[in-house]
């Protein structure tokens, strides 16, 4: 079993950055009404260009039974919520081709997150409806999903 953290830049790093509007703003745009924080993604795609598309996933329930991870060798992939509820982040170093020992987060109102290239991770998880999350990765050919089903189910929980 594991649990389920709160989202934390520090903590997520190894996997990825966390998209948010945390701390100073780097600039002030738009006549001083708008402050911009810039370049928060390390978005990194092989062939191929950066694309946005918009998912509908279905809300999960907690606990979770964690059965599967996925990763993406060709691209970086951002998920930004379009909505204000929480979201479930699993995600694992890799262990010689496979999922390491795997760890949760809780993604809070205003948090999105870019997964680095080739970073095991769980399925798109919502809390809550809609599920509806703007996501930036990378469009080409070729093959960029790699999926490895564990042999049994983890149980993801709240701390």
């Amino acid at each position: 079993m594991i649990r389920a953290a709160p989202l934390e830049a520090a903590a997520f790093a190894p996997f990825g950055d966390v998209l948010e509007a945390a701390g100073e703003a780097d600039r002030i745009i738009n006549q001083g009404r708008c402050g911009r924080f810039h370049d928060r993604a390390r978005l990194d795609f092989g062939d191929g260009r950066a694309g946005v598309s918009i998912f509908r996933a279905e809300p999960r329930a907690l606990p979770y039974a964690l059965d599967m991870f996925e990763r993406h060798p060709e691209g970086s992939q951002a998920f930004i919520s379009m909505s204000e509820h929480p979201f479930l982040v699993i995600v694992a170093p890799d262990a010689g081709g496979v999922p390491g020992a795997p760890r949760a987060f809780v993604a809070g109102p205003g948090q999105g997150v870019n997964y680095l290239r080739g970073v095991w991770h769980g399925v798109l998880a919502p809390l809550h409806t809609p599920g509806l999350f703007a996501v930036i990765d990378r469009i080409g050919p070729g093959a960029n999903l790699e999926e490895h089903w564990l042999d049994a189910p983890v149980t993801v929980t709240l701390r």
